[in-house]
Order: C-alpha cells, then sequence, then structure tokens
C-alpha cells in the first residue's frame, strides 16, 4: 500500500506576482482591509477558491508580514482557507508556531468572522488581536457558505484569551465581494450534507 506522505499548497499565480507590489506597511486598519477586501475579490473571480483573503501584520508598526487567500480549488485540499494559508505562511516567515512568542503583536486581518475550522486555527496560532470586516448571517445568504456552528460567544472566546477582537472595519465593502460573489456562476463547494 502506498499512502501519501506529504502536502503541498501555495499561493495562486496572481497573487504571487502581486507580492513585491503590496504596500510594506498598512498604518490603519483600514488600509489593512482594503487590502484584504481587494484580494478577496480578486481571487474569486482567478478561480483559486471562495471571496476570502487575509493578512497577518504588525499590530504596533503595521508591517506586512504574509498575505493570503483562499486556495482550496487550486489546491484540492478543504483546509486552505484563507486564515490558515494565511497563517501558516506567516509561521513560516517566522520560523516558528507561536505568532505571539518573544512579545510579538501580531495581527490577523480577515473579510468575516472565521468559519469553525479557522477559529480553533486563529485562536491557537499565537496572534494578539483579530480584525474581522463582519459577523453574522450575510456571508452565508449572500455566497451560499456553509460556516459550520460558530459558537454564539466566538468573539468573547478569543477575548478570554488574551486575543483582542475587533469587528465591522469596512463591513459594507466586504459584503459587496460576497454578493458579487454570489451573483455570479462560481463554484460554491461544500461537503453533502452541509447546511444550505
Amino acid at each position: 500500500m502506498s499512502l501519501a506522505t506529504s502536502l503541498s499548497a501555495s499561493l495562486p499565480a496572481w497573487l504571487i506576482d502581486e507580492l513585491p507590489d503590496l504596500p510594506e506597511t498598512l498604518p490603519t486598519l483600514e488600509d489593512r482591509m482594503d487590502l484584504v477586501n481587494a484580494l478577496a475579490d480578486r481571487n474569486w473571480r482567478e478561480g483559486s477558491g471562495g471571496p476570502f483573503a487575509a493578512i497577518v501584520v504588525d499590530a504596533t508598526t503595521g508591517r506586512l508580514v504574509s498575505a493570503g487567500v483562499n486556495v482550496v480549488l487550486a489546491s484540492g485540499l478543504s483546509s486552505m482557507h484563507a486564515e490558515v494559508t494565511t497563517l501558516s505562511l506567516a509561521q513560516t516567515a517566522l520560523g516558528r508556531w507561536d505568532l505571539g512568542a518573544d512579545g510579538a503583536e501580531l495581527e490577523l486581518v480577515v473579510n468575516w468572522r472565521p468559519c469553525v475550522m479557522c477559529y480553533g486555527s486563529t485562536m491557537w496560532s499565537g496572534v494578539r488581536s483579530l480584525v474581522v470586516a463582519g459577523e453574522g448571517p450575510e456571508l452565508e445568504d449572500l455566497s451560499g457558505f456553509d460556516e459550520g456552528p460558530v459558537v454564539a460567544d466566538w468573539a468573547e472566546q478569543f477575548e478570554k484569551r488574551g486575543i483582542r477582537v475587533s469587528i465591522g472595519t469596512r463591513r459594507a465593502e466586504a459584503i459587496e465581494v460576497f454578493r458579487a460573489y454570489g451573483e455570479s456562476d462560481a463554484l460554491v463547494y461544500k461537503p453533502r450534507g452541509a447546511a444550505s
């Protein structure tokens, strides 16, 4: 029997080409979310995956540490959501699994509240803050994705673990990305038995 012994995923070519042109620093939450929303919109239009993107920045200086998008379709791996991709790239770049080591104040910026899988990935990554454009049913209603059984007090659970949460930066812009995606004929991938 021959079993797989490794896995691989990478950013899509369009984003790799754009990385050198991304700003080195993003001073405000609005600057950070503008980049995330732009990457999320481009990602689904390029066919790499869903309309999701994330970045990791130094919360104090705004220095960009990593940028990523959902690459589920491009990689064939259901775990390659934007948060997992971006956190993993930050961990690789810094050479450590704990992004909060040595007092680092790293922040994950995402265009919506993490799904049930990314909730755990974010919590255990070591980031010290999480910025999301929004939360609520709009993502699922507009896009058709199933975000899973996220607990009602999800933000409080982060806060109890020392991870600051900010909700609402560029919410309307994130919703427009989801609306455009939902109105397109893009593939909404989800497992059999997932909520519709």
